[in-house]
């Protein structure tokens, strides 16, 4: 099994390290213009290639990525992220790492619960489409009845069980889930997102320290240090009573502190989707 505590780091300037690593180690020399040459004895850039194309010093290049205490600059950040070819969101979050790991010593903080404000639940219930309230670390805080309808039995379990990566974390929902391995992938890369930029909340310590004890593949995709923006994407399930259905999602924040999003499920107009969400709702309204 896995060890938990190497799961996620307690010091942001090596998560910073790690994530710059994984991402030097993925891209050819060819990819950025340079000759591989013979004896390349390392996966991808080497760190002096890197620097070089960053306009840094390899030295100091190399102290980021031994975790040491180097605070880069927002232009030396901008640098490196063109020169490792960085989509939009995997910059953020370089530099939200970068912003956690210039200051590793935090103040003692309170955390609150979750909590689903009440004006958000009336919201919830009048929806006509599927809809859930989704925690900061994927935890499901609510439903609609179409929502939990797609869930199934899924809403039956604790509370602290129900997490949208329990619900695709293992082999045997491939049944229900088509492309459970990509949409396993997408979560997780969502959950990176939201811990780095609240590495110490003790929710995201205890889910990914489980996560990784229970599941090889989380631990393995985990170690990619893959993000994703959590604000759309793409649901395919068989569902046992209306066959197969596939969904968009779009993810709302809900006003205040960053914390819950409403998470909304539709289907193109006039689709076979729409029809199946239709039947599945009045098999609701049946009971």
């Amino acid at each position: 099994m896995n060890d938990s505590s190497q799961a996620m780091s307690d010091d942001p300037r090596r998560e910073l390290a790690e994530f710059l690593r994984t991402r030097r180690t993925r891209l050819r020399p060819e990819d950025v213009g340079l000759e591989p040459g013979p004896r390349r004895r390392v996966a991808g850039l080497r760190r002096e290639e890197l620097a070089l194309l960053a306009g840094v010093s390899s030295d100091y290049y190399q102290r980021m990525e031994q975790g040491r205490d180097v605070r880069p600059s927002e232009q030396v950040l901008d640098a490196l992220a063109r020169a490792l070819d960085f989509s939009a969101e995997e910059t953020r979050h370089l530099h939200s790492l970068a912003a956690a790991a210039r200051n590793p010593v935090q103040l003692p903080r309170r955390y609150e619960p979750e909590e689903v404000p009440d004006t958000t639940l009336r919201l919830l219930h009048g929806m006509t489409a599927p809809a859930l309230v989704i925690g900061r670390f994927l935890d499901v805080l609510a439903w609609n009845p179409l929502g939990g309808a797609l869930l199934g039995d899924f809403t039956r379990q604790p509370q602290k069980e129900r997490n949208l990566l329990a619900l695709f974390l293992h082999p045997e929902a491939d049944r229900t889930c088509p492309n459970r391995a990509d949409t396993v992938a997408e979560l997780i890369g969502m959950l990176r997102t939201h811990v780095a930029a609240d590495p110490g909340n003790p929710r995201a310590v205890e889910l990914v320290g489980e996560l990784a004890l229970r599941s090889d593949e989380f631990a393995a995709l985990w170690a990619l240090h893959d993000v994703e923006e959590p604000t759309r994407g793409q649901l395919r399930l068989n569902h046992p009573r209306v066959g197969e259905l596939n969904l968009d999602w779009d993810a709302y924040p809900i006003p205040g502190n960053p914390g819950p999003a409403l998470m909304v499920c539709t289907a193109a107009e006039g689709s076979l989707d729409a029809e199946r969400l239709q039947l599945l709702a009045g098999l609701l309204d049946a009971r």
